[in-house]
C-alpha cells in the first residue's frame, strides 16, 4: 500500500466559530492505482489533498492519520502533523501535485527554465547540466514544441494549456511515486482538456505513478480512474470501483450526481 488516509478531519477556527471542512475520510491507493475524488464544489475534495502536502491555511486543525509507505521498506511517513523538513523531502520527489490554477502556481518573476531546474537539482542533487537536460526532455514529453527555447520564456508567454503542461513536467520530473491533480483541466477548452488528461495518463504509465484525481466532473472520473470516493458537505458517501459507481450507484447523492450530466 502507497497511502493509507485514516478518518481525516480538517476544521477552520473562524470568527463565528469553528468550521467543519472534512470529517472521517479513509481511503487508500496503491502504486500505480488511479483513485478519483469527486463531489461538488465546497464538499471538501481540495482541502483533504492539501492537507496531505501540508499546505493548508494557518487557521485549520487538521487530525487523523495519512501514511504513506517509507522507501526501500523503511517505516511509513506519517505526513498529518509532520515537521516542515519531512514534508520538504516528500513534497516533489515522492509526491507532486497539480494545482487547479497554473499561473497562480508557478512563479511569474522566474523563467520555466530557473524554476524547473532548481527542483530538479533539489530532489535528486544533480548537476545543473544534467537538471536542464532532465527539464527539456519532461517538457518535450508534454509535447511543448521547441522545448529547449521555451525553457528561458517566462509563464505569462504561454497559454493556459501550455501553462498546465508545464506543471504537469514539473510534477513529474522527480518521478514521484503519487501524483495528485486537483482540477487539471479547469477553465480549459474541451480539445485541450483531453490533450492534457492523455498526457498525464501517458506519463503515469511509464512510471507506474499513482493518481489522486480531484474533479467535479464524472466523465473525467470515467476515463481515468480505477477507483472513485464521492464527498458530499466533507464526507465521503459513497467509495468503491468506478464501474460499479456508475452502473449501480448507492448513495442518493451519487444518483443525483450522474443524473445531471446531460444527456444527447
Amino acid at each position: 500500500m502507497l497511502l493509507r488516509v485514516d478518518n481525516l478531519a480538517i476544521e477552520f477556527a473562524t470568527y463565528s466559530g469553528t468550521v467543519p471542512a472534512v470529517r472521517d475520510l479513509s481511503f487508500a491507493t496503491d502504486h500505480g492505482e488511479s483513485v478519483g475524488i469527486v463531489g461538488e464544489s465546497g464538499s471538501g475534495k481540495s482541502q483533504s489533498v492539501l492537507a496531505l502536502m501540508g499546505l493548508v491555511a494557518d487557521n485549520a486543525r487538521v487530525a487523523g492519520s495519512a501514511r504513506l509507505a517509507g522507501p526501500d521498506d523503511a517505516a511509513p511517513v506519517e505526513l498529518i502533523g509532520a515537521r516542515a523538513r519531512v514534508l520538504r523531502r516528500v513534497r516533489g520527489a515522492r509526491i507532486a501535485m497539480i494545482f487547479q490554477d497554473p499561473m497562480t502556481a508557478l512563479n511569474p518573476h522566474l523563467r520555466i527554465a530557473t524554476q524547473m531546474t532548481e527542483l530538479v537539482r533539489t530532489h535528486l542533487g544533480v548537476s545543473k547540466r544534467e537538471a536542464t537536460e532532465r527539464a527539456v526532455a519532461m517538457l518535450e514529453a508534454v509535447r511543448i514544441p521547441q522545448a529547449a527555447r521555451r525553457m528561458r520564456a517566462y509563464p505569462h508567454q504561454f497559454s493556459g494549456g501550455m501553462r498546465q503542461r508545464v506543471m504537469i513536467a514539473m510534477a513529474l520530473a522527480c518521478e514521484p511515486e503519487l501524483l495528485i491533480a486537483d482540477e487539471p483541466t479547469t477553465a480549459l477548452d474541451v480539445t485541450v482538456q483531453d490533450e492534457i488528461l492523455e498526457t498525464i495518463a501517458e506519463l503515469r504509465a511509464a512510471t507506474n505513478t499513482a493518481l489522486l484525481l480531484i474533479t467535479h466532473d464524472l466523465g473525467v472520473v470515467a476515463g481515468q480512474c480505477a477507483r472513485t470516493i464521492v464527498m458530499q458537505n466533507g464526507q465521503v458517501v459513497e467509495q468503491g470501483a468506478t464501474e460499479r459507481i456508475f452502473e449501480q450507484p448507492a448513495a442518493t447523492y451519487t444518483q443525483d450526481l450522474l443524473a445531471a450530466i446531460p444527456r444527447l
